[in-house]
């Protein structure tokens, strides 16, 4: 038995085994947290902040006002929940249901297993490895049944978690955790060899945590042995002092350009944008009852913040149930959605072509599916009519977000069937287009560069004042993206500014390639620009300046760079030029440089 607060729970064998719980586990854990539901709603309702759509803290002159594009949905209330209450808000409607699921294997958990494991890893992450409020934890894992609960644990530790991609090599994953110290890394098999690789080149000791149910390395610690330790003091956790305006979560983003940065997120502006995207007219699924839950295959990464809100922790707060993908493969992602019967899928533009046009994918594969909600990148509408063409009854809507806005700013209504646009801005939102020169408002059907402001934004880029300055003008973001909206307040995005490349919904930035081709002996410059592809979207290629009396096979730098980073930054072409334009500043001409070469 363990106690939390007046209640003593019931132990059970295994908690990686649903079948061992018995339903007076359900009926005690249940009890309990509609006791500390009702608790933290009194709470919040006193400390609840209403945010109006039009004064966000910030003044614009009244010339500026009149075409801002406002949101035609409801503005959100901003309360003071953490993320871990948010998610586990109406834990006591369905403690039996299944919460994760993996596609591989079947192993699985209910939301009171998943619950419970999240409270027995945040207390071991206190008393076991003394972390404390405000302590860094990096989550390196691929989609596991797992992953919610750990990365929750650490939260519900008053910690912070920095998610990054397992599948990064060595050298990215040490580029990583130089940006973001951490005290402790969750990782699972899949990465552990990286991180021993980039820790050893950091002189680092720091604790590594296996999501792994079989044997782990030597040095390593077992989760389970944390998470399923039922002697665990869950009372520690009253220690914890977060409140919403602390950080909770820092993914990576490229921003609009340079190096990935670690993007400061609170827990109010995280809950802030689930609330945002749980909106009536907004949200894709059916809350869960007890005769109904809606199956979603998680594909997208977790760590990704499209995966990570929309895919993750909204779902869950709805009581969906998740079948959790290690990666993408068509015949998986087929078997999943027709065995598991999908209602929705949150997906980016190479699935959905996939869907589409590949003429393995029948109807048959789709029946199930009524909504699905794609983003990360921009669809044309006969890639988007090409499956609904396989399914009539799929809602299909484009989304448009970025790491710093929590992966969402805009979607359509659930009904919506413009699918050209990226819908209509979230509630207690606005976006301004914003003249390229002068910056001034820009009005309907006039294209400028998006900014957004709003309860969703970012607080800042972590330890990086310069780059937040860039992007960060008054309580806008600038997002880099080009676009428009129309008379009827759709969002349209046309173009970027930024130096991005756009690789299955993935941000690869130039100077980050560029500074590993840089380091082969025989290159003297260089310049990457993304070309298209008809698979990936875009991919990039590499420009290169040889050393004097140097020659060089294309193959040499594509295996020597490729060798460095994760694959969806491979290039896949060099060219060999005379000179890379630049400006008197020396700032790459990559606008001239596509015009000449590409």
């Amino acid at each position: 038995m363990f106690r939390f607060k007046n209640y003593y729970i019931p132990t059970v064998a295994s908690v990686t085994n649903p079948h061992k719980f018995k339903f007076f586990f359900f009926k005690s854990m249940a009890k309990m947290a509609t006791t500390l539901r009702r608790s933290a709603l009194q709470f919040i309702r006193k400390h609840t902040v209403a945010v109006n759509s039009v004064a966000v803290r910030h003044k614009s002159s009244k010339s500026e006002e009149k075409y801002l594009l406002t949101s035609v949905y409801k503005d959100v209330q901003v309360t003071n929940d953490l993320i871990s209450d948010f998610v586990w808000q109406n834990l006591d409607r369905w403690p039996e249901k299944t919460a994760t699921v993996c596609a591989l294997t079947g192993r699985g958990y209910t939301y009171a297993q998943s619950h419970k494991m999240s409270l027995i890893f945040a207390a071991a992450l206190r008393t076991k490895l003394k972390l404390k409020d405000g302590d860094k934890v990096a989550v390196i894992l691929p989609n596991m049944p797992e992953y919610p609960s750990a990365l929750l644990g650490v939260l519900q530790a008053g910690c912070i978690a920095s998610m990054m991609n397992h599948a990064y090599t060595a050298y990215e994953l040490q580029k990583q955790l130089q940006t973001v110290p951490c005290e402790v890394i969750i990782t699972s098999k899949v990465s552990y060899p990286n991180i021993k690789e980039a820790l050893n080149a950091l002189k680092l000791n720091t604790p590594v945590i296996m999501l792994d149910n079989d044997s782990v390395p030597e040095g390593t610690i077992k989760f389970e042995e944390l998470a399923g330790d039922l002697n665990t003091d869950i009372d520690v956790l009253k220690s914890v002092k977060r409140n919403a305006d602390d950080v909770a979560v820092l993914p990576f983003s490229s921003g609009t350009t340079g190096l990935p940065k670690g993007v400061v997120l609170t827990h109010k502006c995280v809950v802030a944008e689930n609330r945002m995207i749980a909106d009536p007219e907004v949200v894709a699924i059916k809350e869960t009852t007890a005769t109904y839950q809606s199956v979603l295959p998680a594909i997208l990464p977790f760590f990704h913040i499209f995966g990570f809100n929309a895919l993750m922790l909204n779902q869950m707060h709805l009581g969906c149930k998740l079948v959790t993908m290690p990666y993408f493969k068509p015949d998986l992602f087929l078997q999943t959605i027709v065995s598991h019967k999908a209602h929705v899928l949150f997906i980016v533009p190479p699935m959905a072509i996939f869907l589409g046009k590949h003429p393995a994918v029948t109807p048959k594969h789709l029946e199930s599916l009524h909504g699905l909600i794609c983003g990360a990148a921009p669809l044309s509408e006969s890639d988007i009519a090409a499956v609904i063409q396989k399914n009539k009854n799929i809602n299909f809507r484009q989304g448009y977000g970025l790491t710093e806005t929590n992966g969402g700013t805009s979607v359509g209504k659930r009904n919506d069937t413009n699918h050209s646009s990226v819908g209509h801005v979230f509630g207690s939102c606005q976006v301004k287009i914003a003249d390229i020169k002068t910056q001034e408002a820009l009005g309907p059907n006039q294209e400028g560069e998006i900014w957004v402001r709003g309860p969703l934004l970012m607080r800042e880029y972590y330890n990086n004042e310069a780059a937040t300055k860039e992007v960060m003008q008054d309580g806008w973001f600038k997002t880099g993206d080009v676009g428009k909206y129309d008379d009827k307040k759709y969002l349209y995005v046309t173009d970027r500014l930024k130096e991005l490349i756009k690789v299955k919904g993935f941000q690869v930035p130039p100077a980050e390639l560029e500074t590993v081709v840089r380091t082969h002996p025989k290159v003297l410059d260089c310049a990457v620009l993304g070309i298209p592809d008809p698979i990936s979207g875009e991919a990039p290629k590499a420009f290169i300046v040889l050393q004097p009396g140097q020659n060089v096979d294309p193959k040499e730098i594509l295996n020597y760079v490729n060798s460095k980073v994760a694959d969806f930054k491979n290039l896949k072409d060099v060219q060999v030029i005379e000179e890379i334009p630049k400006n008197p500043a020396g700032k790459i001409l990559r606008k001239n440089l596509k015009e000449k070469y590409c």
